[in-house]
């Protein structure tokens, strides 16, 4: 009798409002899940199956991820995306948490100014910024090298203001006191200010690693050469000139989508908790 009253009790809890919401969130999941699900379902089909209405293939294969991994150039793909991911996150971070704390702590004329300046960046769209990008590519010799493919991204603005606004919250006498006792302004960034915003790190170093991850438009542009595609271009390449291998692009897109879930799957507590914090900045 105690457990009926119990399920009745937890039953006249559950409002309706909180019923709909729960039901939007499952449908909201359910839609943002299924075309993962059919891009790994295609990638166990045959080309025959794979347009096909069934989802779940009728004689599932591991051919196309043969083909990946050991007739093309897949792994040396994914490589060039890690090494450019990785070399342009680690220059944002230091880069713009240097800016960040510089406007925020240091009181100079134009502070002000400078930020406005950076701010406005983000108004400039993308495909603004391409046609100067490969000009500039041209001149110095970078078409088809690690570096040209990495020097749009080893500064943001979006950085900049996100370090700023953490900077902000820390109090000016705990950067008082250290210039007191006589450290360099190098050193209270490094080993003062720098723990302190590991949230913020953290998210900006998540956010801008699957963003050139997953870039495509300038790689595509500045790259000629196969052997520095980055993953994107290099899934892209494999659109023939009369028809397209779904299939295996299916297969390589799920190989490319893993390190991108291990990423949310390790670190979600630190890119949910880098959003709200951010939000909480004025």
């Amino acid at each position: 009798m105690s457990d009926v009253n119990a399920t009745m009790a937890r039953l006249e809890r559950a409002r309706p409002g909180k019923v709909i919401l729960w039901t939007l969130l499952f449908l909201g999941g359910v839609v943002m899940i299924t075309p993962i699900v059919f891009m790994a379902a295609t990638s166990f089909k045959t080309g025959q199956e794979v347009f096909e209405l069934s989802i779940i293939p009728d004689r599932p294969t591991l051919e196309n991820y043969l083909f990946i991994l050991q007739e093309s150039k897949f792994m040396r793909w994914m490589l060039n995306s890690l090494w450019v991911a990785t070399f342009s996150t680690a220059s944002v971070l230091f880069f713009d948490s240097l800016v960040g704390y510089t406007l925020a702590k240091f009181d100079f004329r134009g502070r002000q100014i400078v930020f406005i300046a950076i701010l406005s960046t983000l108004m400039i769209p993308t495909e603004m910024l391409i046609i100067p990008w490969y000009m500039m590519s041209r001149s110095f010799g970078w078409i088809d090298t690690y570096w040209g493919i990495a020097f749009p991204g080893l500064m943001t603005g979006f950085g900049t203001f996100l370090m700023r606004q953490f900077f902000m919250s820390l109090p000016d006498e705990l950067i008082e006191a250290a210039r007191i006792d006589g450290w360099s302004e190098f050193a209270i960034w490094w080993r003062i200010a720098m723990p302190l915003v590991i949230p913020a790190l953290s998210a900006l170093a998540i956010f801008h690693f699957l963003g050139n991850w997953t870039a495509f438009i300038w790689p595509l542009i500045v790259t000629n050469d196969p052997d520095i595609y980055t993953i994107p271009v290099g899934i892209a390449s494999f659109n023939g000139e009369f028809q397209m291998d779904w299939e295996i692009v299916m297969t390589a897109s799920c190989l490319a989508t893993l390190p991108t879930l291990l990423v949310f799957l390790l670190l979600q507590k630190f890119i949910i908790r880098g959003i709200m914090l951010a939000g909480l900045k004025g």
